[in-house]
């Protein structure tokens, strides 16, 4: 299982995601969900992604082999003029990988190749965006209304994303709450786990403003846990009690 999330701030955007693979209890793997492709100066696209891991690897593969063989560029997403066309182009990729992976199933069937992705950036001259791609192919933009995308195991982290989100938060208060929500996540599903990979990109910079692995052994991310714990003890604890 996996779990990814994109946040979409006043400031700019936020993505997280675990690196956990598995085909059961006892085969555990880690492969990397996040890929980013970027011209400095330019634009600066990031995907993370959730399914199927040959599909997904297969997705990312194509999409770098069009931005490294100039015969193979049809198109590059280092090359298309807008995010939604990068959501597209993405999206296109991803529903014929599927297709090719399990040609004789009806439209209707339940594939085991599919994969979902969220997919956001920006590109110069235009706002960034943030969007959630389908396996068919199709797609959604975050919006005021719907500020992040999960995908994966998503249900334990959502509530404290809901609560405690702000589209005005800073950097440093945004990546302490996808802590929290990956902390719950982790603890409640052992198909989710370490190490994390952590991306921040500032609005009209075009370049990554901070990329990083978070380890088992990482120390604000073990003090975010521990005290979220204890947190959540004390306010359980300030409740008042139901009269019998």
């Amino acid at each position: 299982m996996t779990y990814c999330v994109g946040l979409r701030l006043n400031r700019g955007l936020v993505f997280m995601s675990d690196t956990r693979t598995n085909a059961g209890v006892d085969n555990i793997s880690k492969y990397p969900k996040m890929f980013t492709w970027q011209v400095p100066g330019e634009r600066v696209i990031v995907m993370m992604t959730a399914g199927n891991l040959a599909t997904t690897q297969a997705v990312v593969s194509m999409l770098d082999e069009r931005t490294k063989a100039p015969e193979e560029r049809n198109p590059s997403i280092l090359e298309v003029p807008s995010m939604f066309q990068a959501a597209r182009t993405v999206g296109k990729v991803l529903r014929d990988v599927i297709s090719e992976s399990a040609p004789s199933q009806g439209p209707d069937a339940q594939s085991p190749f599919k994969a979902t992705i969220i997919l956001g950036g920006q590109i110069k001259g235009a706002p960034p965006r943030l969007f959630m791609i389908y396996p068919e192919g199709n797609f959604v933009e975050a919006s005021n209304e719907t500020p992040f995308f999960q995908i994966g195991e998503t249900k334990y982290g959502r509530p404290i994303l809901v609560r405690a989100y702000d589209a005005d938060m800073s950097f440093e208060a945004a990546v302490k709450l996808m802590m929290v929500s990956f902390d719950s996540t982790i603890k409640a599903n052992l198909s989710v786990g370490l190490p994390l990979d952590l991306l921040l990109y500032e609005t009209d910079s075009l370049e990554v403003k901070a990329e990083r692995r978070i380890e088992e052994d990482d120390p604000y991310f073990n003090v975010i846990s521990d005290n979220w714990g204890e947190a959540l003890k004390a306010a359980f604890a300030s409740l008042p009690d139901y009269k019998i």
